[in-house]
């Protein structure tokens, strides 16, 4: 019996779990997932610095147009060791030097007339003006970045300023990826009659690499038993093996057969949606296992909405379902089906709001709606026809 979509996702993530975590230099972090609560491991700022070039000064000096002596200069990099604001004086600052004795305030260089070794003051100065105090951003201790965070570049110089070299992140999963039938050829290959290039692959691969995973093409298995069983035991080395085609009901679609017969438990076949209805998953051990359709955009729209949740809980991600957004309608948008529908539409922001047209032809084996579309409308098995101007619910994909 068929599985709902909701009851076939469920099942999938209910057998997805998070890897374990390695190690990662500060340079391969980007996108990664943080595996555990990073603390700071000291305050940040080290030191009460100054935030502008200017003029250390103390703030009981600083009345308008008071005129003070230049007695020192601290570059950033150096120490205010042995140097002291004294009554009437002001020593030249720049941004990031420490702040020295006797300083309760930045006069910024811009508020001044120097004139030799005299400064000017023509603006008012505040009390700890232009002041940045120790662990004023960041307090020793405070969490930095919590676990499951998805590092960007701000993540990234934060723990470089804590001098972390090494990072604990979950780890990618290995994605093992299988394309199968006699009628396939590898691009570039002489193309014959009846044969068909083999594009799942290439577009497998990238949407692996999108979510974070590792991509491991295997290439093409004809349909014979040795070859399968050669590739498919290869692919189960793996976190994830993905084939595509051979799930169907022809008499030559032989990779359900020959998954069970290397130890994988089928915990599903067939799901009521359109496309990817003959979608199957099953388990060997710790890896999952997910037979696609061979059709092109059965094909993609099946990893998007079954496999990239699944890859994305495994490297630790929590935002594993891409969001759903309401849009109205342009045109007609009809599901002729008893399932779930997924169609390729265009979806555009207007003054009224995100509108939604079908994006051409829904034929599955029309790939170039799946190249205009930038969203897919999904159609409950109640949703029969929607009109212009009723409202449909789209995720944006791509």
């Amino acid at each position: 019996m068929s599985k709902s979509f909701i009851e076939a996702r469920n099942i999938i993530l209910e057998n997805s779990h998070v890897l374990n975590s390695e190690s990662v230099s500060l340079e391969d972090l980007g996108g990664r997932v943080i595996a555990t609560d990073i603390n700071a491991p000291l305050d940040l700022p080290r030191w009460d610095n100054s935030e502008m070039d200017g003029f250390a000064v103390r703030h009981a000096d600083c009345h308008l147009l008071a005129t003070l002596q230049i007695t020192d200069y601290i570059p950033a990099g150096a120490t205010a060791t042995g140097i002291t604001v004294r009554p009437g004086t002001a020593v030249k600052i720049m941004t990031g030097a420490p702040i020295p004795a006797g300083c309760d305030a930045i006069v910024p260089i811009e508020n001044t007339i120097v004139k030799a070794d005299l400064v000017t003051l023509n603006q008012a100065v505040e009390l700890n003006d232009y002041i940045r105090f120790k662990g004023s951003d960041i307090g020793i201790g405070e969490t930095i970045i919590p676990a499951k965070t998805v590092l960007r570049p701000a993540e990234i110089n934060l723990l470089a300023s804590f001098s972390c070299p090494q990072v604990p992140v979950i780890r990618r999963p290995i994605v093992a990826i299988l394309s199968t039938g006699d009628e396939l050829v590898a691009p570039g290959s002489k193309l014959n009659h009846g044969q068909v290039i083999d594009s799942n692959s290439y577009s497998l691969a990238v949407a692996v690499k999108e979510v974070g995973a590792i991509p491991q093409v295997l290439g093409i298995a004809h349909d014979n038993h040795s070859r399968l069983q050669e590739k498919i035991a290869i692919g189960l080395e793996a976190d994830v093996l993905i084939t595509s085609a051979g799930v169907s009901a022809g008499d030559r679609d032989l990779v359900r057969e020959l998954l069970a017969d290397a130890g994988v438990e089928q915990l599903f076949w067939k799901i009521n949606i359109k496309p990817g209805g003959p979608t199957a998953f099953g388990c060997k051990g710790d890896t999952l296992v997910f037979s696609l359709p061979g059709n092109p955009v059965s094909s993609m729209i099946a990893f998007d909405q079954l496999v990239r949740p699944a890859l994305l809980k495994m490297v630790g991600r929590n935002d594993i379902l891409r969001s759903t957004l309401q849009a109205t309608v342009k045109g007609t948008l009809v599901n002729e089906t008893a399932k779930t529908r997924f169609l390729r539409v265009r979806v555009e922001q207007t003054s009224a709001g995100l509108v939604a047209e079908s994006a051409g032809d829904q034929n599955t084996g029309i790939v170039r709606t799946m190249v205009k579309a930038n969203a897919l409308a999904i159609l409950v098995p109640e949703q029969k026809k929607l009109k212009a101007g009723e409202l449909v619910n789209v995720q944006f994909i791509g």
